[in-house]
């Protein structure tokens, strides 16, 4: 049947125009608009190009009689080379159709490809030569958007009637251009889709970049925790027993999880990096272990003056040197902050402040002043009270920030995901201090990754990094406790996260080996 049949047309167009608005696969849309024109056209034969990087790529591929589908929602590879749009010396590459019709935004129809002088066809006479095929008929039309540029190419090829090789008609001419504009169309919301997701990807790792430049310890932190959250998500979501097997993540829930591993420290670009990267108990913007390594070698010098006055015996002065030497080595390995400092150790402390002074111009000054003992006297890492609720208000800020974003709806969830990795299993954490069945699965997949990069972390100024085996060893008693989700924690070792992570971020001493068996039935005992 020769003539176009108007009420299957309209079909078709009206169709595949709704479905510009719900299809989310592009390749699937573009195939179904290449056989919609060739079902109303009747063509024997149909190819869409996809131009990009001044080439045009085929994205399927469609010919009756020789049985060939290439592309599109197949699994059939297309092997054919990219037809470049230019040539190396820059000039227009104007020796195919498809190429023509780019470069000059046109329809190019030929009814008689072995008698068309117009356009160089050798390249398709040849390929009839090559496959038996016998090309008459070409209607070439690019797939122009909406500025006007040209995002692909649309080829059709021999009007079937009654098996006979027709002519496309003025008619079928329109039709095949408005379908070519739908594809023009498809392409575009889908590199619009594409441009403002990587968009968004881009200002993300920009975030953690700014970090890295004002903290590179925190900066590479908020790298690696991303690939981690990820490797583990993609673990969880294979997973096909136990109580997450039901457990499973679409990609876009993935993306917006990736894009919550990248923020999930923002808010540490307004923490002050002395106390991020504090690395000693003394350290402001420098550690002031220098200073009062000068106020003990003022201390010495007036025992030794007075020594020389006579107001000493030897023995005295000896021992007064004996015990200054023994205080300030005793401070110097207090305010590294490697050990946890015992309460005897505290009153010590608060003994060797009470017990050195020295006169200068401006009156009496202690050896430790009060800030300065305050600071000696944490008895855990470096931070003092007030600094550490400053680094944790990082996680308030970054909460605040990303909610105040007006995310699209398939990245709603990245607030939450990002907001919860200092949340506890137990209600312990902060800053909201949920509960397991208020966070959502990624978020306390996340919460595993933070804590398990943390641990191994060679980076930081104020900690050694760990082996394999005591991280591991760690985050058993932390599920145990009910700090981190325990059925999350066992895939991360049942699946071996922690190793794939291992090679591709850890030194090779760090890479000590596990019994998993032991580690997961050691876990088994805390729901048992």
């Amino acid at each position: 049947m020769s003539s176009l049949d108007s009420d299957s047309a309209l079909k078709q167009l009206l169709d595949l125009s709704y479905r510009l608005s719900t299809e989310r696969n592009t390749t699937k849309l573009l195939e179904d608009i290449l056989l919609s024109a060739k079902s109303l056209c009747h063509a024997d034969a149909g190819t869409i190009y996809l131009q990009k990087d001044d080439h045009l790529y085929f994205e399927t591929v469609i010919n009756n009689s020789l049985e060939l589908h290439l592309g599109g929602s197949t699994k059939n590879e297309i092997t054919f080379s990219p037809i470049a749009l230019y040539y190396p010396d820059g000039s227009a590459n104007e020796s195919a159709l498809v190429t023509i019709a780019s470069h000059k935004k046109q329809t190019i129809n030929i009814p008689d490809v072995y008698e068309c002088t117009r356009y160089p066809l050798t390249q398709a006479i040849k390929m009839d030569e090559q496959t038996g095929y016998y090309t008459k008929t070409v209607l070439t039309v690019p797939m122009l958007n909406h500025e006007g540029d040209v995002n692909g190419v649309m080829q059709l090829i021999n009007p079937m009637e009654n098996e006979k090789v027709k002519q496309f008609d003025s008619v079928k001419i329109e039709l095949v251009e408005a379908l070519a504009s739908l594809a023009a169309v498809a392409m575009s919301n889908q590199a619009l889709i594409d441009n403002m997701e990587q968009l968004f990807r881009s200002f993300a790792e920009l975030i953690a970049q700014a970090i890295d430049e004002k903290s590179p310890y925190t900066g590479a932190h908020c790298r690696r925790v991303p690939e981690l959250t990820m490797m583990l998500a993609h673990a969880v979501n294979d997973i096909e027993h136990g109580p997450l097997a039901s457990f499973s993540m679409s990609e876009q829930e993935k993306y917006a999880l990736n894009v919550a591993g990248w923020l999930h420290d923002c808010g540490k670009i307004a923490t002050p990096e002395y106390i991020m990267d504090k690395a000693t108990k003394l350290e402001t913007v420098y550690d002031r272990i220098g200073l009062i390594n000068t106020r003990f070698d003022v201390i010495e010098k007036e025992i030794e003056i007075a020594y020389l006055r006579n107001q000493l015996s030897e023995q005295a002065y000896n021992e007064k040197l004996q015990t200054l030497a023994s205080d300030r080595s005793f401070i110097a390995i207090v305010n590294i902050g490697g050990e946890y400092l015992s309460d005897e150790q505290c009153q010590k402390l608060m003994q060797i402040a009470a017990r050195y002074q020295y006169n200068s111009k401006l009156g009496p000054v202690k050896l430790l002043n009060d800030e300065e003992l305050k600071c000696l006297q944490v008895q855990r890492g470096t931070l003092t009270e007030d600094e550490r609720k400053i680094v944790n208000k990082h996680i308030n800020i970054t909460i605040k920030m990303l909610e105040s974003l007006p995310f699209p709806k398939h990245l709603k969830q990245v607030p939450e995901y990002a907001g919860g990795h200092h949340e506890r299993m137990d209600g312990q954490g902060y800053p909201r201090g949920l509960v397991k069945h208020q966070m959502s699965v990624p978020a306390r997949m996340m919460a595993i990754a933070d804590i398990f990069e943390a641990l191994t972390a060679s980076d930081r100024p104020y900690k050694e990094a760990k082996k394999i085996s005591e991280c591991v060893d760690i985050m058993l008693k932390m599920a145990k406790k009910g700090h981190i989700d325990p059925e999350i924690f066992a895939v991360f070792i049942e699946q071996n996260v922690y190793q794939e992570y291992a090679e591709k971020f850890l030194s090779e001493f760090q890479k000590d080996s596990i019994n998993t068996i032991e580690v997961l039935a050691m876990l088994n005992e805390k729901s048992h």
